[in-house]
């Protein structure tokens, strides 16, 4: 069963996986139009499109776990994952900016260094811009393979980041973070507790 789940994924197209990730664009954007949005339209906005960069970062930091144990390959498409994730983040930021704060360059430093929340968030964009500028096979032969890994773990990082800013945006303490950063937690501690392919076929799987 697994390699045929395997041989059936083979078959899909990167870019289908860029027009699903669209959907919920797309959805949002319909939203706004029609007024489908809450009682806060811009808050909507970002929070939805933050909330989205993180369902697609997570997916991708599950792509190994899920090869490793399972022994079912999404490889091909965790690049698509994380650049999706990094697409809305970015619409995530800019919506911030140009809806919350107008372009105001001053007032979005002060912002940003005032307030713990943004601290974590612009750092984790930080992150994300970085793999997303080196998500290409020209930066793998620039830098090298082991420096494009090394680089590749601030994912690592970026993701519990995520988190935490989410967390400390709102004042309090909500179950959905939280449960979505110890997700995050277990996701990484699977990488440490399964180091390879359980089976030589998860192995096969990735090439």
């Amino acid at each position: 069963m697994r390699a045929a789940l395997n041989g059936w994924l083979r078959r899909i197209p990167v870019w289908a996986v860029w027009l699903g990730g669209l959907v919920p664009l797309a959805l949002l954007v319909w939203d706004t139009l029609t007024g489908g949005l809450g009682i806060d339209p811009v808050r909507d906005i970002e929070h939805r499109l933050g909330r989205t960069a993180l369902y697609f970062l997570i997916a991708s930091l599950a792509v190994t776990p899920v090869l490793r144990i399972l022994g079912v390959s999404f490889m091909r498409f965790r690049r698509a994952l994380g650049l999706l994730c990094f697409t809305y983040a970015a619409l995530h930021v800019l919506s911030w900016a140009v809806m919350d704060m107008a372009l105001l360059w001053g007032a979005i430093v002060r912002d940003v260094v005032k307030r713990p929340y943004l601290v974590f968030g612009m750092a984790a964009f930080v992150m994300l811009l970085a793999l997303a500028l080196t998500s290409n096979n020209a930066s793998i032969r620039r830098m090298g393979a082991a420096s494009w890994r090394s680089l590749h773990r601030l994912a690592y990082v970026a993701a519990p980041l995520v988190t935490l800013h989410w967390i400390w945006a709102l004042k309090t303490f909500p179950l959905e973070p939280v449960l979505w950063l110890a997700a995050i937690l277990l996701l990484l501690a699977s990488r440490i507790a399964v180091p390879r392919p359980i089976r030589r076929g998860a192995a096969a799987a990735a090439k």
